[in-house]
């Protein structure tokens, strides 16, 4: 059976019930997406995690974690920038620490990541931006 994102209302409550966002592939480069998506959702009162092996210190004020199992606090949604070849490994490290959702950003897909993270007991949202969604779902509500 073909993947399938959850509806609209899904996803609106997924975001709703968010506190913590690892966002795995975050670059500390103010022009990537990664970095303009990620500042964006902290500004609209989520906490951001950064994981990403090849940084240190801290990106958008906050400690970078080299993997998702260093993270020392529980994570709602696992929030992918990395190719779509890399995320099975990414979805089997987010159900080892209990995450609920798995986000890959707008354009990668990954069956296998999907069918992982969903055997694992999570939601799982492919190819959608989760700035995008959460503008169009939240607005400014979420403050």
């Amino acid at each position: 059976m073909a993947f399938e994102n959850p509806d609209r209302e899904q996803i609106k409550q997924v975001l709703e019930n968010a506190g913590n966002i690892a966002v795995v592939g975050l670059s500390d480069k103010a022009d990537r997406t990664s970095y303009m998506v990620a500042a964006a959702m902290q500004s609209n009162g989520y906490r951001i995690i950064p994981v990403n092996p090849a940084a240190s210190g801290r990106i958008l004020g906050e400690a970078v974690y080299a993997s998702l199992g260093d993270i020392p606090e529980p994570v709602d949604i696992v929030n992918v920038f990395r190719r779509s070849e890399y995320t099975p490994e990414v979805a089997r490290e987010a159900v080892a620490i209990g995450a609920k959702v798995l986000w890959l950003q707008q354009g990668i897909v990954s069956e296998e990541a999907a069918q992982i993270a969903a055997q694992g007991g999570m939601t799982v949202i492919m190819d959608r931006c989760i700035k995008v969604e959460d503008s169009i779902l939240l607005g400014q509500n979420r403050k």
